[in-house]
Formats: C-alpha cells, sequence, structure tokens
C-alpha cells in the first residue's frame, strides 16, 4: 500500500515538472521516438527548403523510417548532400528522352566525371540571334564539331493543294523565279550547317512520288552520287520537281531507313537528316481511334531504330498543314536511346510578320537548337565512329526522270516497287499563280482519288472537289479547299 502511493506520487512529480509529453515519452519510449523521427524529419525538410537553404541539413533517416513518395525521396536525396545525386540532372532537360540514363558520377570522389562536363559543353543555344551567321557561330560554341546533312523532299499528291493559303493557291513544288517553300527551308538549313561539313556532300532524295509512293526513295542522281553542296541540291530539285507525277501515301520511314543506311556506311559519322514534307503521315479513314495507321507505325518504328546511330533527324513543315500529329511525334515516341527528332512549322514561322533575314534566322534556330544536345548524347552513347551491323541496307531507286531537262525524261520503269504506273509525269507546273490544276495533268491524276491514290472518283462534294466513296463519307471537311462538306453526290 506503501509502495503505491509512493508511486503515484513520483508520477505526479513528473507531470507537475516535465509535463505530459515527457511523462509519455517514458511509459511508452519507442513508438513515441518514432513519432518525433517523423516529426524531425518533415520539420527539417520544411525549415530547409523555407529558409532557401540556408539551415545544415538533417542525418539521413534510419532504416525502418516511414516509406516516402519519390518527389520526397529525390528532396531527401538533394537535403542530404548524398555525393551518389550529385552528378546527376534530369535527362529530359537536355535532350533526352526517359530511357536514356543520367550520366555517371565518380563515387570516390563524389565529383562528376567528364560526362558532366560535356553536359556542360553540349547544350541547346539560345534564341537571340539576328542572322545565321550567328547561329552557325552559336552552334560551333555549343560543342557541334562536325555534322553531315541529308537531304528527303516530299513530293506527294497534296503538295498540289497545300499551298492554298500560304502559298497563293500555287503547288508548292512550284518552280518560279521566287524560291518555293523547300528550296526555302533547304537553302537555310544548309548555309547553316555547310561550316560544319568537312567534304560538303549532301545525299538527296525524294519519297511519296508514283515511282516510291511510301515503299522507296530516289536519289537526285542517277548514279546514286550526292550533290556538291546545298547550291546543286537545289538546282537538282529544281530540275527534277516539274517532272515528277506526285503520288503517295505518305510515310518517313524509307527516307529515315535510307539515313540510317548512310550513316552505317560512314563508319558512325555523325549526320542530321532534313526531312521538308508538305503533311503528316497518311491515316486512312478506317484507323481506329486510339490506333496507328499502316504508315504511322512504321514511321514510329524508324525513329525509335533511328536512335541507334548517330542521327538526328529534323522534320519540316511546309504548307497548310495540319501538324497535331508531327507535334505527337515529336513530344510523344517512347523507347528511344536519345530524343533524336525535331519538328519545325516552317509556315508558321516565316509568316510573321518581322523582317526576311530575322524570318531566316528564327527558322534556322528551331530546326537547330537542339542538335548540340542531341550531338553530345551520340558522344556519351557511344554511338559515333563505328558501325552497328544494324543498318536497314536500303538502296535508293534513280530518278524518275532524266537528269538534262523535259526532252530526256525516262520512260523505263523504275525497280523494287510493286506500285509502278505507266501513266505519263508532269511535263512542268505553269508559272504563273492559278487555282485551278494544271491542264498538263495525267487523265490517271484527275480521276483517282486524291486521298487514298487507288479507287477512282465517284464521289462529288457540294464545292465540286471528287473522292472515292470509300475515302469520302465520312469526311467533315473537302480534303482539297478545306470546306465544310454539306452535300455528297454518288457518281456513275
Amino acid at each position: 500500500m506503501v509502495a503505491s502511493l509512493w508511486i503515484a506520487l513520483v508520477v505526479i512529480c513528473l507531470f507537475l515538472l516535465k509535463g505530459p509529453r515527457k511523462l509519455l515519452c517514458l511509459m511508452g519510449g519507442k513508438s513515441s521516438r518514432e513519432d518525433s523521427g517523423r516529426r524531425s524529419i518533415r520539420s527539417s525538410s520544411s525549415s530547409y527548403y523555407g529558409a532557401g537553404g540556408g539551415g545544415y541539413p538533417q542525418d539521413p533517416a534510419p532504416w525502418g523510417a516511414p516509406v516516402y513518395s519519390p518527389a520526397q525521396q529525390t528532396q531527401a536525396a538533394y537535403q542530404n548532400h548524398n555525393p551518389r545525386h550529385e552528378g546527376y540532372s534530369s535527362p529530359q532537360r537536355e535532350g533526352y528522352a526517359v530511357p536514356y540514363p543520367a550520366p555517371s558520377t565518380s563515387y570516390s570522389t563524389g565529383q562528376p566525371n567528364t560526362g558532366r562536363r560535356l553536359e556542360r559543353k553540349y547544350s541547346r543555344i539560345a534564341d537571340d540571334y539576328k542572322s545565321l551567321d550567328q547561329v552557325t557561330e552559336a552552334l560551333a560554341k555549343a560543342g557541334l564539331e562536325s555534322s553531315n546533312l541529308i537531304v528527303g523532299i516530299d513530293f506527294t499528291k497534296s503538295n498540289e493543294w497545300t499551298g492554298k493559303i500560304s502559298f497563293n493557291h500555287q503547288s508548292l513544288h512550284r518552280i518560279g523565279d521566287i524560291h518555293n517553300p523547300y528550296e526555302q527551308a533547304l537553302s537555310i538549313i544548309g548555309r547553316t550547317l555547310s561550316a560544319f561539313d568537312e567534304d560538303n556532300f549532301i545525299p538527296c532524295f525524294g519519297f511519296g512520288d508514283a515511282s516510291t509512293h511510301d515503299q522507296d526513295v530516289f536519289s537526285f542522281n542517277p548514279d546514286e552520287s550526292p550533290c556538291n553542296g546545298f547550291e546543286e541540291a537545289l538546282s537538282q530539285y529544281r530540275e527534277i520537281a516539274p517532272q515528277l507525277r506526285l503520288s503517295g501515301p505518305t510515310s518517313f520511314a524509307p527516307i529515315i531507313e535510307m539515313a540510317m543506311t548512310i550513316v552505317e556506311q560512314s563508319g558512325g559519322q555523325y549526320h542530321v537528316l532534313l526531312i521538308i514534307a508538305d503533311g503528316q503521315v497518311t491515316r486512312s479513314v478506317d484507323t481506329l481511334s486510339g490506333q496507328l495507321s499502316s504508315q504511322e507505325q512504321k514511321t514510329v518504328d524508324a525513329i525509335v531504330k533511328a536512335s541507334q546511330f548517330p542521327l538526328s533527324i529534323i522534320l519540316v513543315g511546309v504548307g497548310d498543314g495540319p501538324w497535331d500529329m508531327m507535334k505527337e511525334f515529336d513530344d510523344n515516341i517512347p523507347a528511344r536511346s536519345f530524343d533524336n527528332f525535331q519538328f519545325v512549322n516552317f509556315t508558321e514561322i516565316m509568316s510573321k510578320r518581322v523582317s526576311q533575314s530575322r524570318k531566316e534566322t528564327e527558322f534556322a534556330l528551331a530546326a537547330l537548337m537542339e542538335i548540340p544536345s542531341q550531338y553530345k548524347a551520340t558522344l556519351e552513347l557511344g554511338l559515333l565512329g563505328h558501325s552497328t551491323g544494324k543498318s536497314p541496307d536500303r538502296f535508293p531507286l534513280p530518278p524518275p526522270v532524266g537528269s538534262h531537262g523535259v526532252s530526256s525524261i525516262s520512260t523505263k520503269p523504275s525497280r523494287s516497287t510493286s506500285f509502278q504506273q505507266s501513266a505519263p509525269v508532269y511535263p512542268g507546273y505553269d508559272t504563273a499563280p492559278s487555282t485551278a490544276p494544271s491542264a498538263s495533268n495525267s487523265s490517271w491524276d484527275n480521276n483517282v482519288c486524291p486521298i487514298c491514290l487507288t479507287n477512282p472518283k465517284d464521289l462529288a462534294f457540294g464545292c465540286g472537289h471528287q473522292t472515292c466513296c470509300t475515302c469520302g463519307q465520312t469526311l467533315q471537311t473537302c480534303p482539297i479547299c478545306r470546306s465544310e462538306i454539306a452535300t455528297r453526290i454518288r457518281l456513275y
């Protein structure tokens, strides 16, 4: 009885002297310490960041401490200054896709290794330049040492009408006194990158015409030789373009695979593939929502495979668009070794109300600003300077036209394509602006559906344009003039 009274007296004294928290700590020590530990971690984290990093970080929580979310773990890693975390940064800010690992760090010293120094040297260039010469100088300062240009030109049939708004109703491939959008884009990029090309040879290819469709590419030269500088590339383009019969469908897979083959044959030299196109990859009307068409899937697969090579891909969109799918390609293609694809809307930039030189500079910046970080990625991934043995081994078709003017147009059928047509080629575009199709178009071109390029036209819209019933029955707007479809007339 006396002992019980003494215990009660001691408890009362402790309560008065230390307060209820100390009393609970003595009575249930283990769980109280763990709870106190939780509070100390949260409070130290709050005080550390709230004070702008001025306070000293706390020691890491012991094993058995509560499990935190990934964001809290990242915060704790910075708070504790663990040297294993100092060499890492967000890969996506440096132009990498998620699968690319962060640059490695020296664990023994806690200091970043050479990879980290490369990360500082090879970076995106700024956007405050006023001339192409300044852009070239900025690329060199950002770390770009050498680059070889490859060019792919889109010759699909939609080029005939996607210049309605942006090119005064003319075909985007119209050759005249004023450079068309293809010539402008090639000239600007060629001038900017020529300083980094040691031999100045530019392999040039076309795709999407009646000889290649979505299966092949053709070389600008009969012997498959590259063009000597962008001036010769422009000259060959101006000679070839008026003679081709535009067709389709659109796929970028063949030109990307051709570029991979060239990189492999060069022994792993760094290349930039410039694709200039007027539209998105073909998506047929029977492709379900959430699925990719055959051309889209092959293009995605080619971009992913190209990330295993020292190859950057720049897609320049000319004409009226639309470009929503190309922006998706730029942002959301998964499973790449590095972010190797860049889309640039040429029309949007060149329609700004600024001087021509300023527009050219802005376009070059938009197209090339990620090249230094992509070049750095190929260095750190060990892709430069050797063959991989994984090349698609593509071979280009010969030009579908003669190389010495209209009179020498070849009638020899091209090889390795099951889509070859025997209809005559275009003798040339009229040099005067016109809103109507050229009278020189063949009867095959006049009667075939402009969407699938296979079925005959048997459905007319209120605007007067025609498609086949299969393609036209679900359209909301005319694919030619973009006007809303209110009337459909079946043709027999």
